[in-house]
């Protein structure tokens, strides 16, 4: 049975922000997996990623955190398919940051008007048919005799062969049993001092298929050194002193070592077995199997970087070690063995050079514009900003032809163009048919002008604070005239964090105003303390009556159900002086409980006295809900329910509750029912959207990863935080984590 791809993400509670460096190291590797440097995103992990069918990416431009809470109710499918949220930086130029720095995609205009990069469906293969290493080798995996030198290949390449001009006196290894797929490799490197002579052996490594050193030995040259070339031997006179091993010694002791159908690995090896003075018929030559046009080669040392990401030959050591490179050598070609040609050349080594260079030659010109007494402080604190290489790119180079689909295309400076007359509608059925022809897709739906006023922007945001601080607050009494503020404080603070408390004087009877600082502790408190018994006097406990609350039971029922909240249920009645460790232990008979979150005032540091619990099962989080309500904790009688804003709109909240009103800006009345018109409009394309998505969503393959982007803004209309939602679609049409 063929595996399903997962995702799993920490991205609980506080853990939440991502910035575009993380997203984009989420997409890379989801689209080229171990392949040109890509490695695990450090925040999230995708399992089994070469069973992905693909990665699907959806932008919503002009759109943010803002907009998906304020028309929360309309966002159906978002909410309810999308289990991974977290929340985003805004960028001036989304596109740009999302595709890499050094994007230069060269979209094709439609006659609808749209920009696609490909959407024809291409052999995967295609575009290797013309690299070197598949030219010479073919597409599939082969033994390791498949890559031995020919003796044509090691006459051509100065190998010491027998009868060969200047070969006289070599010692033979005589390993001379017939090489098979299952031959034993051993790496082999050797650093030279300049002689009298020549070049002599001055130190010889031998390493096994395991990479154990097997040898590693000082050699005295017969001749005299003229130039110890310490720089990259890493030889100096001191340490030549007292060695007396010779290059006959070493001789004998490789043919010892040797078994008779050894293979030797090495990286232009025709040196070094010119320089030991002996001949092996099996070589493996790494600068010659990882093939480029015209006869160049390779240099160890970028290989690997490139392949094994690894650091060899580093400055800051004196002197090549010789293990080291006959090592990573071995490695190099065992890696090329078992993962195959093809595999090779998607590596694209040749563009990943042709980067390293280009940077160096940019980061050269900048400290060349430094002033003399600048340059070395430059270096050493500020290295110049360079271009991140595009991902797409390499899936063009492998013949993977990315999709891009909206109004919106890069040209070759990495700057956005518009195209305004392309409907969502349009692009919507393009993608329909489109995407399943492609590996990497980013389709691009856009709001218009009308809809990114700084006016609206402002006027969203002042409604969406007035009715979070709404949903916040409730109102409760009456109290008799002597009634005890201590005690309704503190009997009201079991249910969460209260923000702030008024005693209401102007009515018959006193009530007071509590405000909290989390939608759980008010709604708590509506269902707990409605009708009982505080102070002394039986109470009425609701929230203030106001239009933006009229839907509140709705919001909060769906809030419920939420795939986010989905087996979190929320704890509170927790002292100050309670741990995390505390808690940890005294919550840990229950079963299948996943993560502890524990709530910090994002000002002061300090924790909140409620925190949050999920289960890897729903069934488990109910049955905890009942187990939790009524237990003591250190004397403390505990509260719980299930969770309304747990993930990052816990944090979201907090913010927009403490921003005092700075990003909204005052509107006036007659203001805001000028826009009342265009946010009714602005309400019915956030629905449309949602629809957009889900029709794309429902028609991907299953195993695919899809990703749904609200760029926030950061723009003269204001700043907004984005949001990201992503999930790999399984059998249910839901996403799978």
């Amino acid at each position: 049975q063929e595996k399903s791809s997962r995702l799993s993400a920490a991205l609980f509670g506080e853990d939440c922000e991502i910035s575009r460096d993380q997203l984009y190291e989420l997409l890379k590797y989801a689209a080229l997996g171990k392949c040109h440097n890509a490695t695990q995103p450090s925040w999230c992990h995708i399992y089994h990623q070469s069973h992905l069918a693909g990665v699907v990416v959806i932008v919503l431009h002009e759109v943010s955190q803002l907009h998906f809470y304020k028309f929360y109710l309309q966002f159906k499918h978002l909410r309810k398919v999308f289990r991974h949220r977290f929340t985003l930086t805004p960028s001036a130029n989304f596109l740009a940051s999302l595709c890499g720095e050094g994007a230069n995609l060269k979209p094709q205009t439609t006659a609808q008007g749209l920009t696609s990069t490909g959407s024809e469906c291409v052999p995967k293969s295609s575009g290797l048919q013309c690299d070197p290493i598949i030219l010479k080798y073919g597409e599939k995996k082969q033994g390791l005799t498949s890559y031995i030198l020919t003796s044509e290949e090691q006459k051509k390449n100065d190998y010491p062969m027998k009868g060969s001009p200047g070969c006289q006196g070599y010692v033979h290894t005589e390993c001379d049993q017939q090489r098979t797929d299952s031959s034993p490799l051993f790496g082999l490197d050797c650093e030279m001092c300049l002689t009298a002579k020549g070049n002599e052996v001055t130190r010889v490594s031998l390493v096994d298929a395991q990479g154990q050193c097997l040898l590693n030995e000082l050699v005295k040259p017969e001749s005299t050194v003229v130039n110890y070339r310490t720089r990259f031997s890493g030889i100096t006179k001191k340490m030549l002193l007292p060695v007396k091993t010779r290059l006959p010694d070493i001789q004998t002791r490789l043919k010892k070592m040797l078994p008779p159908d050894a293979v030797l690995v090495g990286h232009s090896l025709n040196a070094d077995l010119q320089a030991l003075e002996m001949i092996h018929p099996s070589v493996i030559d790494t600068s010659l199997l990882f093939a480029r046009n015209e006869g160049r080669r390779f240099k160890l040392k970028f290989l690997a970087r490139a392949v094994l990401g690894k650091e060899i030959q580093c400055e800051e050591k004196l002197g090549h070690d010789p293990a080291e490179d006959a090592r990573a050598a071995l490695e190099l070609a065992q890696f090329f063995i078992e993962q195959g040609p093809a595999k090779v050349a998607e590596l694209n080594l040749e563009m990943l050079l042709t980067t390293e260079k280009l940077a160096e030659v940019s980061q050269n010109k900048a400290a060349a514009l430094q002033p003399q007494g600048c340059r070395v402080q430059k270096q050493l604190s500020e290295l110049p900003h360079l271009s991140k290489p595009c991902f797409l790119e390499c899936l063009q180079v492998t013949g993977q032809k990315p999709l891009l689909l909206g109004r919106q295309e890069l040209d070759s400076s990495g700057l956005c163009q518009s195209n305004l007359s392309t409907s969502n509608k349009q692009i919507l059925q393009r993608a329909l048919e489109d995407v399943p022809l492609s590996t990497f897709s980013i389709i691009q739906f856009s709001l218009g002008p009308e809809y990114i006023t700084s006016h609206l922007l402002a006027g969203l945001c002042e409604k969406v604070r007035s009715k979070l601080t709404d949903m916040l607050t409730i109102y409760a009494g009456p109290f008799e005239e002597s009634f005890c503020l201590k005690s309704v404080k503190k009997e009201f603070g079991r249910c969460g964090p209260i923000r702030s408390l008024t005693v209401i004087t102007e009515t018959y009877q006193p009530y007071v105003c509590i405000q909290y600082e989390v939608l759980e502790a008010a709604q708590l408190a509506v269902e707990s303390l409605d009708g009982a018994e505080v102070a002394g006097s039986c109470i009425k406990v609701q929230r203030p009556v106001t239009a933006a609350v009229l839907d509140c039971d709705v919001l909060i029922k769906e809030l419920e159900l939420d795939v986010e909240n989905e087996g979190v249920i929320y704890v509170a009645g927790l002292k100050k002086s309670v741990t995390e460790m505390d808690l940890q232990e005294e919550f840990s008979q229950l079963k299948d409980l996943e993560t502890l979150f524990l709530p910090k005032d994002l000002q002061s540091g300090k924790h909140r006295n409620c925190c949050f619990l999920k289960f890897q099962k729903s069934e488990s989080a109910l049955a905890a809900l009942e187990v939790i309500n009524g237990w003591t904790v250190k004397g403390s009688k505990l509260r719980s329910r299930n969770a309304l804003a747990s993930g990052h709109l816990w944090r979201w909240i907090w913010q927009m509750n403490h921003s005092n009103g700075k990003q909204g800006g005052n509107i006036s009345h007659e203001k805001m029912e000028q826009l009342s018109d265009t946010e009714q409009d602005l309400r019915k394309e956030m629905k449309k959207l949602d629809q957009h998505i889900k029709k794309l969503y429902r028609s991907l393959q299953n195993n695919t990863l899809c990703v749904v982007l609200f760029p926030g803004m950061n723009s003269t209309h204001g700043s907004q935080s984005g949001l990201g939602l992503m999930g790999i679609k399984d059998d249910g049409g839901r996403s799978a984590c």
